[in-house]
């Protein structure tokens, strides 16, 4: 009996550190974002996965050196994490590394141009200037990350797939925009109390009520986006059930939240979402 104890033990420990490893090495979030270019390119009739990989090697990696180069100032948890994880991280940044080389051989031109104004306004927000600092600007960092979130994932593989954007596009391209801000302030919600006062993010600004408010009123607008433009039921359907979800979240997050609310369970919303499209 005890020794069946000690293996379920060593089985829930092991299963315990792959779950974190997925989820803290950023897979989890990498595979929210190639989702949300599955669900464009489902939205359009395109089974080409060629931009989703690109962005989901492209996430995975740049956030790992994100974090990596801002060791110092993440949460003491999850610094220590890094550092004991430290071997398998280099190895899967390595083999993102080697994943966006080769893919990048498959991507177009125009595609390039087009994800190059994203890319770039990421990296001054990462690596900022002296004299031209972007994080010097009051609430960047969130709308910064939807807008890019939003090209990559919307206008990215459309010119990959030699799509010009229509209407139609643009206002996909909105409700991403807006859907991205929503799940992000969850994130901003939690890391309130070691963020830098220099961020100035939407919390630290005007407080979490108001800021949960301001959430709600954004998905408000990313719903009646989709009662506006040419939809399906079952699209609408989705776009309701996404919107639910996504309040119901925003509106329980706070400060003291588990370290998995929004790295795990608000990160799921993409894929919850990319399901309700592709079992339609």
């Amino acid at each position: 009996m005890r020794e069946k104890k000690t293996v379920n033990y060593t089985k829930n420990k092991l299963l315990t550190k792959v779950f974190d490893f997925y989820i803290f090495s950023n897979i989890h979030v990498a595979f929210a974002t190639f989702l949300l270019v599955k669900i464009t390119l489902l939205n359009i009739g395109i089974l080409k996965n060629t931009s989703a990989w690109f962005v989901f090697f492209s996430t995975l990696l740049s956030y790992n050196i994100i974090r990596l180069l801002r060791l110092d100032s993440i949460k003491n948890w999850y610094n220590i994490w890094i550092k004991n994880n430290i071997k398998p991280l280099y190895f899967i940044n390595s083999l993102s590394l080697i994943s966006i080389i080769y893919l990048s051989f498959y991507l177009h031109l125009k595609s390039v141009i087009v994800l190059f104004p994203f890319v770039l306004a990421t990296l001054f927000y990462t690596f900022p200037l002296k004299k031209y600092s972007l994080r010097n600007i009051a609430n960047l960092k969130l709308f910064l990350i939807a807008f890019s979130w939003a090209g990559i994932t919307v206008l990215f593989p459309l010119s990959q797939n030699y799509i010009t954007p229509r209407t139609i596009d643009y206002f996909v391209f909105l409700q991403r925009f807006l859907f991205i801000i929503v799940i992000t302030i969850p994130f901003d919600i939690r890391d309130l109390d070691y963020d830098s006062k220099k961020l100035r993010t939407l919390p630290q600004q005007i407080g979490i009520k108001k800021t949960k408010i301001f959430g709600l009123a954004l998905l408000l607008i990313f719903n009646i986006i989709e009662f506006l433009k040419p939809t399906t039921e079952q699209a609408l359907f989705s776009t309701c059930l996404i919107t639910l979800i996504s309040a119901v979240f925003l509106i329980y997050s706070n400060q003291k939240q588990s370290k998995y609310y929004s790295a795990f369970f608000v990160e799921s919303i993409p894929i919850i979402w990319f399901l309700l499209i592709y079992l339609q």
